[in-house]
């Protein structure tokens, strides 16, 4: 799967609302003592103007620059070409459903969004921390989405989720028969600025 295809089905740019009017990674850092959201919008909030910016590969030369531009229908459309939303079962795009509750390790999901296409998704970690070179943070929740290519190859991707921030962290690997993952690509959040939703 092609990088600019993993960008697009996620919907990178529809990410990164948090509770200020605008918000760094100082203000959504969190005490130790406070306990995560059950909220699915919590983890990837969603508002027109957030921006941010992912590396790819670890390299700070290979940067995607996503935006929020427009809400329309329902959904908030980035300048990458996503397309999400939260709902009362969770965060999807028009196809799938990216996190879903319960918020809890073993949770799992399927997204049929072809013919010849079942997505199988399953929480690893739920209230975990995580880090990116956007900053640390306390409450996370990692995901794993597989999807069978053919009889020999299933493609792998984890998704990060921190609270009060969104996507932090993408990696896509094709995992063989005899259980040997092959890393393929990686996207991790390098920096990111939050505006208010008017909420």
């Amino acid at each position: 799967m092609k990088l600019s295809s993993v960008v697009v089905r996620l919907g990178l740019g529809a990410a990164l609302l948090g509770a200020g009017a605008c918000a760094s990674r100082q203000q959504v850092a969190e005490s130790e003592e406070s306990r995560p959201s059950e909220s699915l919008s919590a983890y990837y909030p969603l508002a027109v103007g957030n921006r941010w910016t992912y590396r790819i590969n670890g390299r700070a030369d290979r940067t995607v620059d996503v935006e929020v531009l427009k809400e329309e229908d329902g959904y908030f459309h980035d300048s990458q070409g996503g397309q999400l939303a939260v709902d009362g079962f969770g965060v999807r795009d028009h196809k799938r459903y990216l996190l879903r509750g319960p918020l809890a390790e073993g949770t799992q999901w399927t997204n049929v969004v072809s013919v010849s296409s079942t997505e199988r998704y399953r929480i690893l970690q739920a209230g975990v921390p995580c880090e990116a070179p956007a900053g640390s943070f306390n409450h996370c929740v990692r995901v794993e989405a597989r999807n069978r290519v053919d009889a020999n190859t299933t493609l792998v991707n984890a998704f990060t989720f921190a609270e009060g921030v969104g996507l932090v962290r993408v990696e896509v690997s094709a995992e063989k028969a005899n259980g040997e993952r092959l890393p393929q690509t990686w996207l991790e959040l390098a920096s990111y600025k939050l505006r208010d939703s008017g909420n």
